[in-house]
């Protein structure tokens, strides 16, 4: 959330329609629409989803319910509290996140971390599917992924928020204990972006309390702040009226609501509560100027607020939310035209963006332009974005481009409601929470598809055209210039800044000429193969077409994930046939050919041509293999089709893009030492690859050796033909309506007759004992700690499914010892691999952060837990949470299309069937707390371990 004021307005899924059609669909639309819009009266408020149990006690408390049998046999719980940091007192700065955080740790039904312990018996995760967050408007706590095969667990949950809401114990021994953990979680988000934040809310709050919270805190009130003071703010500001319970799920509602009512109204209702107030962000005439620097940033923005009133979250009606819609259209709008600019040879911004909406305040709205500049030259970048919102302002949009945003805007809503029964619990309460906090219109899918449909059309051209000069106030306004803290880089002055600001404005520009494609994505189709062989594979209930070009395709129908499609493709080889002086173009070769767009088309013309579909293609090169990965709704199959088959065959390849692409990686990476992260993580990776002169860093040398004839001869090395290539399809599309597209498409790809295989080149860590100090730069003093242990070990899935249990089950003990008893860190990262290729291998990582006087201290307790593991076995406790866990993950994983597309390659590619009992269900069962034991003790007693420990440089 702290970089949120650098906008980054993604323009909509795309899709291949002809312009045509587009406009023919657009006319049909409005001629149909022009009734139905009308019967829609916008001074109403939005409809209550009937499907949604809601009601309001008398205490004061709203609760949703909400029945939803997909996914089977799981529920959400959600406690959405409508206050946070900003209704703190400046002796409690802080404490609104501290009692997040003490939520956890004590209840009158729960005590001590007893919650944490009851949920994860359950296979409830602490951190993923147990957690929190605290804003400055709100703090929402939730338990996700809950079964519902026990009504006894159901009924814990909900004395769990039952306790949240007002029965939290706040003991003096718990406070102190949690004080070090968020010690440590301040420590770790003392990073640039944050403290570049903090100056500009300076700015753009200038004289409000927005300018005086950010959610985690004054250091010295967290160290030293009195039990009651906590107490105080709790006892003040949790209470039912500000309170909501949502909880959705696989249950009966009316059977869940009848509990809800009889739980939660035992809560007493505040007396005489304090008044929740709302702050404003005062006016001002005359413009606001700042720079906010700081050593660690790695690029120069120029960011411009023109803040505006927002509308009362109780006057939101369907006009509101109208309005809503038509600023996300103009979002969509400019960012096609950024995406345009950024094409040009020397483009004048690394990235820009304007749009309009809320940044962090609940109190206003804000015309937000930004644009990310090179190095000394913030001046053009100000000038180019503002004449591309000059060129707004005077001119407009065009037709075409609206209807263009509306045909996108229509794909995406109408996947969701096409997708209504696979939505997710958690994605229903963040709803809900939304609505309770800020009254967004929650009318459910079916009337909102509707309500899309008959509003689109009404939508004109002359009204998105005046939003722009509305928005562009000279009173309000905001200037940061942000960027690194280095003697070699001067930004801009206030002077020089109001005076291109003032040039821009007061300056005729051209219109925006919009060359629409005439033409659909291929005219001519290709002649086609056949499949010349079908297997069956019931095992995964898909089946196997060889084509007559070599090409292998495996599919499977499934309807788990309606309106999608999902598509893998894969090729044994990758970067490891490479000669050692490729491999920096390679490193880059595939998100080069995916900007450059395809056949004739470069990605400007392509976004246009593939307008109202919903369809992605994305390519990879990897050190092992190459290949492509994608999505779409059913009936964009054949697109996505085409989409394969032109990368194939006709791949572009353009100067200009790539000329304009590199120039903007150079600049990002100029700065790039600065960023700490940046010097840590190719630190590791040199470390931990033990050197091998097949690395390459991403960084300026490296960039200087890269070309675009070197890609274009890796790109049609490694995509050169089908016959070595397997594609894997999983989704909602029967086989007897894919087979003949994909023989027309992939059958007619070239066929060379080519079968590779992949080259190791040992890029494994160092044999041995390896230990480093590295001392690093950083603003704020911090070790990070790195320990992995590596070496060889037979590859199975029961080696496999062990390793996992011994990463859940040093999950928890870590959260334990090092973060809840010593109060050292925010988290320790636990990852724990057992790979099969390119040779069998395992690791186990460690990582964590922490004072700098406290790492010698902390470090020997990782391995204390490793070792009392492999001397003493897991708790029988730990392990059976960490069983729970890893069964109920994977219930919910057979019900994804993404696990089964996983699963087919997984088959292919290493001869291993993840979906058979053998796999998991006949294993998971006969593995005991000894046999971790054992195979921890293997893993220590193997040869190679390092230990990294980065330090901050003494000043």
């Amino acid at each position: 959330m702290y970089k949120q004021f650098k906008v980054f307005l993604v323009a909509t899924a795309l899709s291949l329609c002809s312009a045509n059609k587009i406009f023919l669909v657009a006319f049909v639309l409005s001629l149909c629409s022009v009734n139905l819009f009308a019967q829609v009266d916008l001074n109403s408020s939005a409809p209550s989803d009937p499907n949604v149990r809601e009601g309001v006690l008398k205490n004061g408390l709203t609760y949703y319910i909400r029945s939803n049998k997909e996914p089977k046999d799981r529920a959400s719980f959600y406690i959405i509290q409508n206050v946070g940091a900003m209704l703190e007192n400046d002796d409690q700065n802080g404490l609104a996140h501290f009692l997040e955080h003490m939520a956890f740790n004590g209840t009158k039904n729960f005590p001590e971390k007893a919650l944490i312990g009851s949920l994860e018996k359950h296979g409830v995760k602490f951190g993923e599917n147990l957690n929190a967050y605290t804003s400055l408007d709100e703090t929402v706590y939730n338990i996700s992924d809950v079964p519902t095969t026990n009504a006894n667990y159901l009924d814990s949950c909900l004395l769990m928020l039952h306790d949240w809401s007002h029965y939290l114990t706040l003991s003096d021994k718990e406070i102190d204990e949690e004080r070090g953990v968020i010690r440590e979680e301040w420590r770790t988000r003392r990073n640039a972006a944050f403290r570049i934040y903090r100056k500009t809310a300076d700015y753009v709050f200038k004289d409000s309390k927005y300018s005086k919270r950010d959610a985690i805190g004054d250091l010295n009130i967290i160290n030293n702040f009195q039990y009651d003071v906590l107490r105080q703010y709790y006892k003040k500001w949790y209470r039912p009226d500000l309170q909501a319970i949502a909880v959705v799920g696989d249950f009966d509602a009316s059977q869940m609501e009848k509990k809800v009512k009889e739980l939660f109204s035992e809560i007493p209702a505040v007396q005489n509560p304090a008044k929740r107030e709302f702050f404003p962000v005062p006016d001002h005439q005359a413009p606001i100027f700042g720079v906010a620097t700081d050593p660690e940033e790695t690029t120069s923005s120029i960011n411009i607020f023109i803040k505006h009133p927002t509308v009362n979250p109780k006057d939101k009606n369907l006009g509101t939310w109208r309005q809503d819609i038509m600023t996300g259209l103009y979002g969509s709008m400019f960012g096609d035209r950024i995406a345009e600019v950024l094409q040009q040879k020397n483009p004048p911004f690394i990235n820009a963006s304007a749009g309009y909406g809320p940044f962090l305040a609940r109190t206003c709205d804000f015309y937000m332009i930004s644009a990310d500049a090179r190095n000394n030259d913030e001046a053009t970048a100000l000038a180019a974005i503002m004449k591309e919102n000059a060129r707004v302002v005077q001119h407009g949009f065009t037709a075409t481009e609206l209807e263009r945003a509306k045909a996108n805007l229509l794909t995406q809503i109408e996947s969701s409601y096409k997708s209504r029964e696979k939505r997710s619990n958690d994605s229903y309460c963040r709803e809900i929470s939304r609505n309770f906090t800020v009254n967004e219109p929650m009318p459910g899918i079916e009337y909102e598809y509707d309500f899309y449909k008959k509003l689109l059309p009404g939508i004109t051209l002359e009204e998105m055209n005046a939003l722009a000069p509305k928005w562009m106030t000279k009173e309000n306004r905001t200037i940061v210039i942000t960027g690194p803290e280095k003697a070699d880089i001067k930004h801009l002055t206030e002077a020089e800044t109001f005076a291109i600001i003032d040039k821009a404005e007061n300056t005729p520009v051209e219109a925006y000429v919009d060359k629409v494609p005439v033409k659909n994505l291929m005219s001519v189709l290709p002649k086609g193969g056949k499949v010349v062989a079908v297997k069956k594979l019931p095992e995964f209930k898909a089946e196997e077409w060889k084509l007559s070009n070599g090409a292998r395709v495996v599919y499977r129908y499934s309807d788990l994930n309606k309106d999608q499609m999902l598509l893998s493709v894969q090729s044994p080889g990758g970067t490891s046939l490479l000669p050692k002086e490729d491999l920096p173009s390679a490193m880059y070769a595939a998100s080069l050919v995916d900007g450059f767009g395809v056949a004739d088309y470069d990605p400007t013309t392509l976004n246009k041509i593939l307008t109202g579909k919903n369809v992605s293609l994305n390519l990879s090169l990897s050190e092992l293999s190459e290949g492509m990965s994608g999505r779409c709704s059913p009936k964009d199959f054949e697109s996505l089709l085409q989409l394969v088959y032109l990368y194939f065959e006709k791949p572009r390849f353009d100067q200009t893009i790539y000329t304009s692409t590199m120039d903007r990686i150079k600049s990002m990476l100029q700065n790039a030492q600065n960023n700490p992260r940046k010097v840590m993580s190719d630190s590791l990776t040199l470390l931990v690859k033990n050197y091998n002169p097949r690395v390459f860093l991403q960084n300026l040398d490296n960039l200087d050796k890269v070309s675009l004839a070197k890609v274009q001869q890796i790109y049609l090395d490694r995509f050169k033909n089908a016959s070595d290539f397997t594609f894997y399809f999983v989704g909602d599309l029967q086989p007897e309506e894919a087979k003949p597209l994909v023989e027309r498409y992939i059958g007619s790809i070239e066929d060379g007759k080519r079968q590779e295989h992949w080259v190791d080149h040992h890029l494994l860590p160092p044999n041995g004992m390896v230990h480093r100090d590295i001392s690093i730069k950083q603003d704020v003093s911090k070790a990070t700690i790195i320990i992995l242990y590596s070496g060889k070990i037979p590859y199975n899935a029961e080696t496999e499914l062990k390793m996992s249990i011994l990463k859940g089950i040093l999950d928890i003990r870590y959260v334990a010892s090092v973060r809840e008893k010593e109060g050292g860190t925010y988290g320790v990262g636990v990852m724990g691999t057992v790979s099969k290729i390119p040779e069998q291998q395992y690791r186990l990582l460690m990582t964590f952060e922490c004072d700098p006087a406290k790492s010698a201290h902390l470090t020997p307790i990782i391995y204390q837990e490793l070792n009392e593991i492999a001397q003493k076995g897991p708790l029988s406790e730990d392990f059976d949470k960490v069983i729970k866990n890893l069964k109920k993950v994977r219930t919910e994983s057979f019900r994804e299309n993404g696990f089964w597309l996983n699963a087919l390659n997984s088959y292919y590619w290493e001869n291993e069937d993840i979906v058979a009992p053998s796999s998991f269900e006949s294993i998971i069962d006969k593995i005991k707390p000894s046999d971790i034991k054992a195979f921890t003790k293997t893993l220590l007693k193997g040869k190679n371990r390092m230990e990294i420990t980065f330090q901050s440089a003494k000043k």
